[in-house]
Parts: C-alpha cells; sequence; structure tokens
C-alpha cells in the first residue's frame, strides 16, 4: 500500500457508516448522521478489533473516541 492508498469498508452499524484507514495510522469515520472525522495515530489492532467487533458503536465508545487525537473533516 502507497501512503495515499487506504482500507475501506462499509459497516453494519447503527452508529457508523464506513471506516477508513490509512498507510499513516489516520483512522476516518464517517457516522450515519454524516458527520465524518479523523482519528491520529491509531495502531493497526484499533482497525482491526473496530471492524470485528459484534457492536462497532460500542467498541469505538470504549476504545476510540477519547483515546485519540481526532479532527472533525465533514
Amino acid at each position: 500500500m502507497t501512503p495515499s492508498q487506504c482500507l475501506y469498508t462499509a459497516l453494519d452499524s447503527s452508529l457508523l457508516a464506513a471506516a477508513a484507514y490509512f498507510t499513516d495510522e489516520t483512522l476516518q469515520l464517517e457516522f450515519r448522521n454524516g458527520a465524518v472525522y479523523r482519528y491520529f495515530a491509531v495502531p493497526p489492532k484499533v482497525f482491526q478489533n473496530l471492524i470485528a467487533a459484534t457492536s462497532k458503536g460500542a467498541y469505538f465508545n470504549r476504545r476510540i473516541r477519547s483515546s485519540f487525537r481526532y479532527q472533525r473533516v465533514a
């Protein structure tokens, strides 16, 4: 994967619509309400665990929401 590439996946979640993980350890999340946020310095395992989680929203609230620096994109 080159720096401009990412892993993108649609999510089966009532909170999250999609997730994209970039090689620079940036995680971009699109919420069902249309908001898009980028989270920085997110280890690959966190993205993998999010994708594998039974409840993506619960995992986000427990492990991502308050754990990483973020920026609203849209």
